[in-house]
């Protein structure tokens, strides 16, 4: 299967799949890294606003990732600082022409939040939930590899837990078990053993706090 990218939408999951992932990679990171959010990759937050919900990426050198959820769906803002379209290839600094043009009025608000740094951008996809497939702006890109930075940062939500076994692996310097990772792909119930089993130093209590941010909502073990 080609890459995830925005001229390859088409293996990126679904919108209220999506959101299940990144609230799946939020808890990993967060049992990963019970006591220092600053070192976490992924984020989620359930209660970001009225009707939306947030998940996002950094990376801690520059790039990073927004995905707003709301009633209408889903619209993702990336930035990859040394990709050939990012803002600051001009001096003032200006957005790749037709990114943001299309977006839908109902990811209005999304364009305007201070905390998605909207102006720090290289791509921009959306999906509303009665659509078949996710959507970019009509946009002519440069000859590159990976132009706008988004085959680097979407092909983490493949929703392949090796994929984060992987990424986990190299960034904590830890192995870890696939079968817990799976585990928390399928949202399923969190337990002492999952979770020590990839961090013996983290615990239920600790990250309950953060299960609750993260809206992570169990499905019935079979």
């Amino acid at each position: 299967m080609a890459s995830i990218s925005t001229r390859n939408l088409t293996p990126l999951p679904d919108v209220r799949s999506l959101k299940a992932l990144m609230q799946s990679l939020a808890v990993l990171d967060s049992i990963m890294s019970p006591d220092d959010w600053d070192m976490r990759y992924f984020s989620f937050n359930a209660k970001w606003g009225r009707g939306e919900e947030m998940g996002s990426m950094r990376n801690g050198s520059g790039d990073d990732l927004f995905a707003l959820f709301n009633r209408s769906g889903c619209l993702v803002k990336g930035f990859v600082h040394e990709s050939s379209m990012t803002p600051y290839r001009d001096n003032p600094p200006s957005i790749w022409p037709g990114l943001l043009e299309d977006v839908p009025n109902c990811f209005s608000s999304a364009l305007v939040e201070p905390a998605f740094s909207m102006s720090d951008i290289t791509f921009c996809i959306w999906r509303l939930h009665d659509e078949k497939g996710w959507s970019t702006g009509q946009v002519k890109f440069p000859r590159s590899t990976d132009p706008d930075g988004s085959c680097y940062l979407l092909g983490f939500f493949d929703g392949k837990p090796k994929t984060y076994q992987t990424f986990a692996e190299d960034y904590y310097e830890t192995e870890l078990p696939i079968d817990s990772i799976r585990h928390v792909y399928q949202h399923l119930p969190l337990t002492t053993e999952i979770v020590e089993s990839l961090n013996p130093d983290a615990t239920l209590k600790v990250i309950a706090k953060d299960l609750k941010e993260i809206g992570y909502i169990t499905k019935p073990a079979k």
